[in-house]
Protein backbone atom coordinates (compact mmCIF):
# COMPACT_ATOMS: atom_id res chain seq x y z
CA UNK A 1 0.00 0.00 0.00
CA UNK A 2 2.72 2.50 0.91
CA UNK A 3 4.60 1.60 -2.26
CA UNK A 4 1.52 2.31 -4.35
CA UNK A 5 0.99 5.67 -2.65
CA UNK A 6 4.64 6.60 -3.10
CA UNK A 7 4.49 5.73 -6.81
CA UNK A 8 1.28 7.67 -7.32
CA UNK A 9 2.65 10.79 -5.63
CA UNK A 10 5.83 10.61 -7.66
CA UNK A 11 3.72 10.72 -10.82
CA UNK A 12 0.94 13.08 -9.77
CA UNK A 13 2.78 15.88 -7.97
CA UNK A 14 4.96 17.01 -10.92
CA UNK A 15 2.00 16.71 -13.29
CA UNK A 16 -0.73 18.37 -11.22
CA UNK A 17 1.33 20.61 -8.90
CA UNK A 18 -1.04 20.48 -5.90
CA UNK A 19 -0.78 23.05 -3.13
CA UNK A 20 -1.61 20.56 -0.37
CA UNK A 21 -2.89 17.04 0.33
CA UNK A 22 -6.08 16.08 2.12
CA UNK A 23 -6.88 12.54 3.28
CA UNK A 24 -10.07 10.87 4.50
CA UNK A 25 -8.89 7.72 6.32
CA UNK A 26 -11.15 4.81 7.23
CA UNK A 27 -10.64 4.70 10.98
CA UNK A 28 -10.00 6.84 14.06
CA UNK A 29 -7.43 9.57 13.40
CA UNK A 30 -5.73 12.19 15.54
CA UNK A 31 -6.67 15.00 13.20
CA UNK A 32 -4.25 17.44 14.81
CA UNK A 33 -1.17 15.29 14.13
CA UNK A 34 -2.32 13.07 11.26
CA UNK A 35 -1.56 9.92 13.26
CA UNK A 36 -3.75 6.86 12.74
CA UNK A 37 -5.19 5.82 16.09
CA UNK A 38 -6.56 2.48 14.94
CA UNK A 39 -6.66 0.81 11.53
CA UNK A 40 -9.44 -1.67 10.83
CA UNK A 41 -8.94 -1.85 7.07
CA UNK A 42 -5.16 -1.72 6.56
CA UNK A 43 -3.06 -4.10 8.60
CA UNK A 44 -0.08 -2.56 10.34
CA UNK A 45 -1.20 1.06 10.15
CA UNK A 46 -2.27 1.48 13.78
CA UNK A 47 -0.30 4.40 15.28
CA UNK A 48 1.18 5.16 11.84
CA UNK A 49 1.99 8.86 11.45
CA UNK A 50 0.36 9.11 8.04
CA UNK A 51 0.40 12.90 7.88
CA UNK A 52 4.13 13.16 8.59
CA UNK A 53 4.92 10.39 6.12
CA UNK A 54 2.95 12.04 3.32
CA UNK A 55 4.47 15.43 4.10
CA UNK A 56 7.98 13.96 3.92
CA UNK A 57 7.23 12.29 0.58
CA UNK A 58 5.48 15.25 -1.01
CA UNK A 59 7.03 18.26 0.75
CA UNK A 60 3.50 19.65 0.88
CA UNK A 61 1.20 20.55 3.79
CA UNK A 62 -1.05 17.60 4.67
CA UNK A 63 -4.32 17.27 6.60
CA UNK A 64 -5.61 13.83 7.60
CA UNK A 65 -9.06 13.20 9.04
CA UNK A 66 -11.49 10.33 9.44
CA UNK A 67 -13.28 9.37 6.22
CA UNK A 68 -16.78 9.93 7.62
CA UNK A 69 -15.73 13.38 8.84
CA UNK A 70 -14.34 14.10 5.40
CA UNK A 71 -17.53 12.87 3.74
CA UNK A 72 -19.63 15.04 6.04
CA UNK A 73 -17.57 18.09 5.10
CA UNK A 74 -17.99 17.33 1.41
CA UNK A 75 -21.76 16.96 1.74
CA UNK A 76 -22.11 20.03 3.94
CA UNK A 77 -20.20 22.33 1.59
CA UNK A 78 -20.99 20.86 -1.83
CA UNK A 79 -23.71 18.23 -1.47
CA UNK A 80 -27.14 17.73 0.04
CA UNK A 81 -26.20 19.66 3.19
CA UNK A 82 -25.70 23.00 1.45
CA UNK A 83 -27.88 25.61 3.14
CA UNK A 84 -28.24 23.64 6.40
CA UNK A 85 -26.40 24.13 9.70
CA UNK A 86 -25.50 21.96 11.54
CA UNK A 87 -25.25 18.98 9.19
CA UNK A 88 -25.08 15.38 10.40
CA UNK A 89 -24.07 12.71 7.88
CA UNK A 90 -24.32 8.96 8.42
CA UNK A 91 -22.77 6.45 6.05
CA UNK A 92 -24.33 3.00 5.90
CA UNK A 93 -21.85 0.64 4.29
CA UNK A 94 -19.84 -2.35 5.48
CA UNK A 95 -19.84 -0.43 8.77
CA UNK A 96 -21.67 2.64 10.02
CA UNK A 97 -19.87 5.97 10.41
CA UNK A 98 -20.91 9.55 10.88
CA UNK A 99 -19.81 13.13 11.14
CA UNK A 100 -21.04 16.54 12.24
CA UNK A 101 -20.27 19.85 10.54
CA UNK A 102 -21.08 23.09 12.36
CA UNK A 103 -20.61 26.49 10.72
CA UNK A 104 -18.75 24.86 7.85
CA UNK A 105 -16.22 23.11 10.14
CA UNK A 106 -15.93 19.49 11.26
CA UNK A 107 -16.87 19.12 14.92
CA UNK A 108 -14.17 17.01 16.56
CA UNK A 109 -14.47 17.23 20.31
CA UNK A 110 -11.71 15.47 22.26
CA UNK A 111 -9.15 13.25 20.50
CA UNK A 112 -9.57 11.32 18.29
CA UNK A 113 -12.81 13.16 17.50
CA UNK A 114 -15.07 11.01 15.32
CA UNK A 115 -18.86 10.98 15.61
CA UNK A 116 -19.03 7.20 16.02
CA UNK A 117 -22.77 6.80 15.54
CA UNK A 118 -22.17 3.18 14.53
CA UNK A 119 -21.02 2.40 18.07
CA UNK A 120 -23.96 4.04 19.82
CA UNK A 121 -25.68 1.38 21.92
CA UNK A 122 -29.28 0.43 21.28
CA UNK A 123 -29.63 -1.40 24.59
CA UNK A 124 -27.75 -2.18 27.79
CA UNK A 125 -26.55 -5.56 26.54
CA UNK A 126 -24.20 -3.94 24.04
CA UNK A 127 -26.14 -4.08 20.76
CA UNK A 128 -24.82 -1.21 18.63
CA UNK A 129 -26.19 0.60 15.60
CA UNK A 130 -23.57 -0.98 13.34
CA UNK A 131 -24.59 -4.51 14.31
CA UNK A 132 -28.18 -3.80 13.22
CA UNK A 133 -27.99 -1.22 10.44
CA UNK A 134 -24.78 -1.79 8.46
CA UNK A 135 -24.83 -3.38 5.04
CA UNK A 136 -23.44 -6.65 6.37
CA UNK A 137 -26.05 -6.71 9.15
CA UNK A 138 -28.88 -6.33 6.64
CA UNK A 139 -27.24 -8.98 4.43
CA UNK A 140 -27.34 -11.36 7.40
CA UNK A 141 -31.01 -10.63 8.07
CA UNK A 142 -31.84 -11.46 4.47
CA UNK A 143 -29.77 -14.67 4.49
CA UNK A 144 -31.69 -15.90 7.54
CA UNK A 145 -34.86 -15.79 5.45
CA UNK A 146 -33.59 -18.82 3.52
CA UNK A 147 -34.33 -20.81 6.66
CA UNK A 148 -37.27 -18.93 8.17
CA UNK A 149 -39.15 -17.77 5.05
CA UNK A 150 -37.85 -19.83 2.12
CA UNK A 151 -40.85 -18.98 -0.07
CA UNK A 152 -40.51 -15.19 0.22
CA UNK A 153 -39.90 -13.12 -2.89
CA UNK A 154 -36.71 -11.72 -1.37
CA UNK A 155 -35.24 -15.23 -1.02
CA UNK A 156 -36.12 -15.96 -4.64
CA UNK A 157 -34.45 -12.75 -5.77
CA UNK A 158 -31.16 -13.42 -3.97
CA UNK A 159 -30.98 -17.00 -5.28
CA UNK A 160 -27.56 -18.46 -4.58
CA UNK A 161 -25.92 -15.07 -3.97
CA UNK A 162 -23.60 -14.87 -1.00
CA UNK A 163 -22.72 -11.39 0.17
CA UNK A 164 -24.34 -8.11 -0.81
CA UNK A 165 -27.86 -9.47 -0.42
CA UNK A 166 -29.10 -6.02 0.63
CA UNK A 167 -28.86 -4.90 -2.99
CA UNK A 168 -32.03 -6.91 -3.71
CA UNK A 169 -34.04 -5.17 -1.00
CA UNK A 170 -35.18 -2.21 -3.12
CA UNK A 171 -36.58 -4.47 -5.86
CA UNK A 172 -38.40 -6.62 -3.31
CA UNK A 173 -39.88 -3.48 -1.75
CA UNK A 174 -41.11 -2.32 -5.15
CA UNK A 175 -42.96 -5.65 -5.42
CA UNK A 176 -44.46 -5.18 -1.95
CA UNK A 177 -42.71 -8.18 -0.42
CA UNK A 178 -43.76 -8.64 3.21
CA UNK A 179 -40.34 -9.74 4.48
CA UNK A 180 -38.58 -6.91 2.66
CA UNK A 181 -40.90 -4.40 4.34
CA UNK A 182 -40.29 -5.99 7.73
CA UNK A 183 -36.52 -5.79 7.34
CA UNK A 184 -36.75 -2.21 6.09
CA UNK A 185 -38.92 -1.07 9.00
CA UNK A 186 -36.80 -2.93 11.56
CA UNK A 187 -33.60 -1.38 10.22
CA UNK A 188 -35.10 2.10 9.92
CA UNK A 189 -36.42 1.97 13.48
CA UNK A 190 -33.05 0.92 14.90
CA UNK A 191 -31.29 3.60 12.88
CA UNK A 192 -33.78 6.26 13.94
CA UNK A 193 -33.39 5.32 17.60
CA UNK A 194 -29.62 5.77 17.34
CA UNK A 195 -30.05 9.05 15.49
CA UNK A 196 -32.47 10.35 18.11
CA UNK A 197 -29.49 10.74 20.45
CA UNK A 198 -27.79 12.89 17.83
CA UNK A 199 -30.91 15.05 17.60
CA UNK A 200 -31.22 15.51 21.35
CA UNK A 201 -27.54 16.35 21.81
CA UNK A 202 -26.60 18.34 18.69
CA UNK A 203 -29.85 19.47 16.99
CA UNK A 204 -28.76 19.21 13.35
CA UNK A 205 -30.97 20.93 10.78
CA UNK A 206 -30.54 17.99 8.44
CA UNK A 207 -29.48 14.35 8.65
CA UNK A 208 -28.01 12.94 5.45
CA UNK A 209 -28.13 9.23 4.66
CA UNK A 210 -25.16 7.98 2.61
CA UNK A 211 -23.33 4.76 1.85
CA UNK A 212 -24.38 1.70 -0.11
CA UNK A 213 -27.44 0.85 1.99
CA UNK A 214 -28.87 4.33 1.42
CA UNK A 215 -29.29 3.36 -2.25
CA UNK A 216 -32.49 1.60 -1.16
CA UNK A 217 -33.80 5.11 -1.69
CA UNK A 218 -36.95 6.91 -0.67
CA UNK A 219 -38.48 3.99 1.20
CA UNK A 220 -35.56 3.96 3.65
CA UNK A 221 -35.39 7.74 3.96
CA UNK A 222 -39.11 8.05 4.67
CA UNK A 223 -39.10 5.17 7.16
CA UNK A 224 -36.17 6.66 9.08
CA UNK A 225 -37.75 10.11 9.15
CA UNK A 226 -41.08 8.77 10.37
CA UNK A 227 -39.51 6.62 13.09
CA UNK A 228 -37.25 9.47 14.19
CA UNK A 229 -40.26 11.68 14.89
CA UNK A 230 -41.50 9.11 17.37
CA UNK A 231 -38.18 9.02 19.23
CA UNK A 232 -37.73 12.81 19.44
CA UNK A 233 -39.18 14.83 22.31
CA UNK A 234 -42.14 17.00 21.37
CA UNK A 235 -40.30 20.23 22.22
CA UNK A 236 -37.95 19.59 19.29
CA UNK A 237 -40.68 18.86 16.75
CA UNK A 238 -40.64 18.61 13.80
CA UNK A 239 -36.94 17.84 14.14
CA UNK A 240 -34.33 17.68 11.39
CA UNK A 241 -35.03 16.90 7.79
CA UNK A 242 -33.80 13.47 6.70
CA UNK A 243 -32.40 13.58 3.17
CA UNK A 244 -30.37 11.34 0.90
CA UNK A 245 -26.73 12.35 0.56
CA UNK A 246 -25.95 14.02 -2.73
CA UNK A 247 -22.36 13.21 -3.64
CA UNK A 248 -22.38 9.42 -3.51
CA UNK A 249 -18.87 7.95 -3.58
CA UNK A 250 -17.43 11.43 -4.20
CA UNK A 251 -18.32 12.67 -0.69
CA UNK A 252 -15.04 11.64 0.93
CA UNK A 253 -12.76 12.85 -1.92
CA UNK A 254 -14.62 16.18 -2.10
CA UNK A 255 -14.24 16.57 1.65
CA UNK A 256 -10.55 15.69 1.40
CA UNK A 257 -10.13 18.45 -1.18
CA UNK A 258 -11.65 20.86 1.32
CA UNK A 259 -9.20 19.62 3.97
CA UNK A 260 -6.37 20.30 1.51
CA UNK A 261 -7.76 23.76 0.73
CA UNK A 262 -7.88 24.62 4.43
CA UNK A 263 -4.37 23.44 5.24
CA UNK A 264 -2.96 25.17 2.15
CA UNK A 265 -4.52 28.44 3.28
CA UNK A 266 -2.73 28.28 6.62
CA UNK A 267 0.61 26.92 5.40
Amino acid sequence: MRGQIRAALTELIPAKKPAAIGVGFGGPVDWKTGQICRSHQIEGWADFRLGDWLQTLSRLPVRVDNDANSGTLGEALHGAGVGFNPVFYITLGSGVGGGLVVNGQIYHGAKPGEAEIGHVRLDRSGTIVESRCSGWAVDAKIRRLKTTEPDSLLVKLIGDSTGGEARFLALALEKDDTEAKRILNETAEDLAFGLSHVVHLFHPEVILLGGGLSLIGESLRAAVEEALRGFTMAAFAPGPQVRPAGLGEDAVPVGALELARAVAATA
